[in-house]
């Protein structure tokens, strides 16, 4: 009875461990909280999601079966609670970081993670100094400011603006595209006719507005959030303000329309890093299944965060392990398909090919124009 009863344990022991899974911590940072959580929340819902995909397709890396865990944490997208933040998933055990979104969470964080040696993948900050600093554990997948600023410049001139004045919410994100555009302009020969600062934290731009209008602007560029971005255009229209407004991707949201109601017309633009929903690969099924799980559609980032996650997952696959410095390097050579496109980056850590698409309020929403 004795030996039976230990032959049983054992066996129900060796059930057991055939049945374990290594736990796989892997981290995101975004706003969860503050003017722009629906943002974070957007992209964390992405990464879930792709986690979810993973966990059900039961993934063995290096000969174990394994199970992704996430671990989110709200930056309030403030840089100094980025560092805290950042340090804070480090030190849990994350073996991959999908964040932060705002670039100016996301360059001071990047240091915190190069210092731990844990890879971290942007699907939103599109500062270009972010991958500029030679570390060795940042990417990015989506196109950068250069890119957008460039893209809305030409744009500006076919639309025959030739003064064009620029405002920015002096964070690193704002302030970085409003200065690519800035200087994407004078390649075009359009004039910069004013140069106004605001924070992103503001609501009333009346005076800068006011000061603006004097100049008589064929168009306003705002480099900022939807949360500033709404309000100002509003008093752009109580102001008499006819000028075209355009915007970058903060501005390009479902959001942006709802905040600022009445005042939008067919005469606000902004550009958006990557391609429609409707245009990429793999678009069409993940907008369908988003909406199934979530209840709401997608916001800006959720598909980008989605590659995030499946991208540092295929590199641990590829490694055979989750040890970020053994899959580091297949990381840096990572040549997938994803939702969003293919997913390869450059010695900088930059995405390959990056696309810019430019966008007009008509109908009711945001409309692909290229």
């Amino acid at each position: 009875m004795k030996k039976t009863l230990i032959a049983l344990a054992l066996a129900a022991a060796g059930l057991s461990a055939a049945h374990a899974q290594t736990v796989i911590k892997i981290g995101h940072a975004g706003p969860l909280t503050g003017p722009i959580a629906h943002i974070g929340k957007d992209g964390e819902n992405g990464v879930r999601l792709a986690i979810e995909d993973a966990n059900a397709k039961g993934i063995t890396i290096g000969g174990q079966k394994v199970k992704f865990e996430l671990v989110s944490e709200d930056d309030q997208a403030d840089p100094r609670t980025a560092t805290t933040v950042a340090q804070r998933l480090t030190d849990s055990g994350v073996k991959g970081v999908v964040g932060h979104v705002t670039s100016g969470a996301s360059i001071p964080a990047s240091r915190i993670y190069e210092q731990a040696g844990v890879p971290v993948i942007t699907p939103s900050s599109t500062n270009p100094k972010l991958t500029q600093q030679g570390y060795k554990v940042t990417f990015r997948v989506i196109a950068n400011d250069l890119q957008q600023g460039a893209a809305m410049a030409k744009y500006a001139n076919k639309l025959g603006a030739k003064k064009v004045a620029i405002i920015d919410d002096r964070t690193a994100y704002g302030q970085g595209l409003a200065d690519a555009f800035a200087e994407s302009l004078k390649k075009e020969g359009v004039q910069v006719v004013g140069r106004e600062f605001t924070n992103d934290k503001a609501t009333d731009f009346t005076a800068i507005l006011t000061k603006i209008k004097a100049k008589q602007p064929d168009a306003v560029f705002f480099g900022g959030m939807d949360a500033q971005a709404a309000p100002m255009l509003r008093q752009m229209k109580q102001l008499g303000l006819g000028a075209k407004f355009l915007g970058g991707d903060g501005a390009c949201t479902g959001e942006m329309i709802k905040l600022a109601g009445d005042a939008m017309s067919g005469d606000a633009y902004c550009t958006q890093a990557g391609i429609p929903m409707d245009k990429m690969p793999g678009g069409a099924q993940f907008n369908k299944r988003f909406k199934e799980v979530y209840k709401g559609d997608v916001q800006l980032y959720a598909p980008y965060s989605y590659d995030a996650a499946m991208a540092l997952i295929e590199a641990m696959k590829a490694a055979g392990s989750a040890e970020p410095a053994k899959y580091l390097p297949a990381l840096q050579k990572l040549d997938v398909s994803g939702v969003t496109g293919k997913i390869a980056f450059d010695k900088n850590g930059d995405i390959r090919d990056g696309g810019v698409t430019l966008y007009r309020f008509q109908g009711g929403k945001w409309e692909a124009l290229n």
